[in-house]
């Protein structure tokens, strides 16, 4: 096991792994811009380095600035967290060249299934299910226009390094589709830096449902079950929860078996999430590959008593997953993650950074929360609106709902505007009670939130 970890990221990504570290018996490192440096990761680590001023480019995303910092600790790792460097090939070569473990897949698993429309191409060729697509990337509005009247509207255009849901346009019609396609390159040029893009037969009504996997170097490939998080806003995730509502104990099996296949076609180590497309009949194909911790991995943890950040340490330590033994998984139970965002769902989710003057969260039987802010804490306008994670357990999804519902109207934040009247809303819809949903809720059922 590791004795020093840098934690290469901020907020309660950052915390959530010191935490996991400290039970681990291992020291932490964190690394801070001056806009965080009386957060409270910072004051938690054991040890701290300022690695720049405010802006993310200046700071988080300086590689060189990260690697010496572990070094002049002596680190002998660097956990990314999720965003900022989590999925950048070259900052998981660079921490090797310099005799740093990246507490993640290898570069080269993150450079193969970074790119969307290549890592599509693997997993075809592994017979996991795809959406037709096509060959490669587009290069012209005119090549997309010959694809579009081939697999018929409407098409999905989508970056090739994408993520987040930029670079990504819908086109139902001839019409559309020229202005969505330059859009999506320059989206995709502006996010990424490669503006590359490929097309995809665009599935009606689908729901988004994942796949989280463990990969060691014992040969211990295993599938954690599903989460559904199909309730998003302009392709951002809002509320996650598992299992999902709309899987058969044979869907379940089957989307199991695929990620598992779509890990040892790539030789994958570490935790991953594979990301698939549900359609309205039942079939499912593979969407992309995310090479690091998700946002929502507690749903996970909380159906299946796994803790994965932990797992994530000790694979990267060179030891075997501690809970191989307990594979093949099934969910026990019923876990709904929320979102708790700086934003004012009244005015078009607008960002809400300021000072919280009042902080209590909600407590009691199946209710957790991570967080990093405290009464006082000030909210940048700089980074991510994330304030805090609200997780509910409950026996089945009818508990969870309702445990969210307690837990949520307990949860005090002033201050600043959040999305918790907003998911409030959400669970008194009556699709959403039902499970009936789609990635289209937010048009279809909540459209005075929008």
């Amino acid at each position: 096991m590791f004795g020093k970890i840098l934690i290469a990221n901020r907020g309660e990504i950052a915390l959530r792994i010191m935490r996991a570290c400290k039970e681990l018996g291992v020291k932490t490192v964190a690394v801070y811009s001056l806009e965080d440096a009386e957060t409270y990761p910072v004051k938690y680590a054991d040890e701290a380095v300022c690695i720049g001023p405010a802006p993310a480019n200046q700071s988080y995303l300086v590689m060189s600035s990260i690697i010496a910092a572990a070094k002049n600790t002596q680190a002998e790792a660097i956990h990314p967290g999720y965003g900022f460097l989590a999925e950048n090939a070259t900052f998981a070569r660079l921490c090797a060249e310099n005799d740093l473990v990246f507490i993640g897949p290898s570069a080269e698993s993150i450079e193969s299934m970074g790119d969307k429309s290549a890592a599509r191409e693997t997993m075809k060729r592994f017979g996991v299910p795809t959406v037709p697509g096509s060959d490669g990337c587009v290069e012209t509005a005119e090549e997309a226009a010959a694809f579009a009247r081939k697999v018929g509207y409407p098409v999905l255009i989508k970056a090739t390094a994408g993520g987040g849901g930029k670079g990504m346009r819908e086109a139902h019609s001839p019409a559309e589709l020229e202005s969505q396609y330059k859009a999506a390159r320059l989206e995709a040029g502006a996010a990424f830096g490669n503006d590359e893009v490929y097309l995809e037969k665009l599935v009606a009504q689908p729901r988004h449902v994942e796949i989280q996997v463990l990969a060691d170097d014992f040969g211990n490939n295993i599938s954690l079950c599903e989460r559904d998080c199909s309730i998003q806003r302009r392709h951002q995730k809002l509320i996650e929860e598992a299992p999902s509502p709309a899987l058969t104990d044979e869907t379940r099996r089957a989307m199991g078996v695929a990620a598992i296949k779509a890990v040892r076609a790539t030789e994958y180590k570490n935790a991953g999430t594979i990301e698939f497309l549900l359609d309205p009949n039942g079939s499912f194909y593979f969407m992309e590959m995310n090479t690091r911790i998700q946002v929502e991995h507690p749903v996970t943890e909380q159906v299946t008593n796994t803790d994965i950040i932990k797992e994530q340490i000790r694979i990267a330590a060179g030891e075997p997953l501690s809970c191989a033994s307990r594979a093949p998984f099934s969910p026990n139970g019923h876990a709904i993650e929320f979102r708790i965002n700086a934003e004012d769902p009244d005015f078009a989710f607008r960002p809400s950074p300021g000072i919280i003057t009042a902080f209590e969260a909600p407590a009691g039987p199946g209710v957790r929360v991570e967080t990093y802010v405290r009464t006082g804490s000030k909210i940048s306008p700089y980074y991510d609106s994330l304030v805090a994670k609200l997780i509910v357990y409950g026996q089945d999804r009818h508990e969870a709902i309702a445990r969210a519902k307690r837990a949520l109207r307990e949860f005090t934040i002033e201050g600043i505007k959040t999305t918790i009247p907003f998911h409030l809303k959400v669970l008194e819809n009556k699709a959403f009670n039902e499970g009936t949903f789609a990635t289209d809720f937010l048009e279809t059922q909540m459209g005075d939130v929008q």
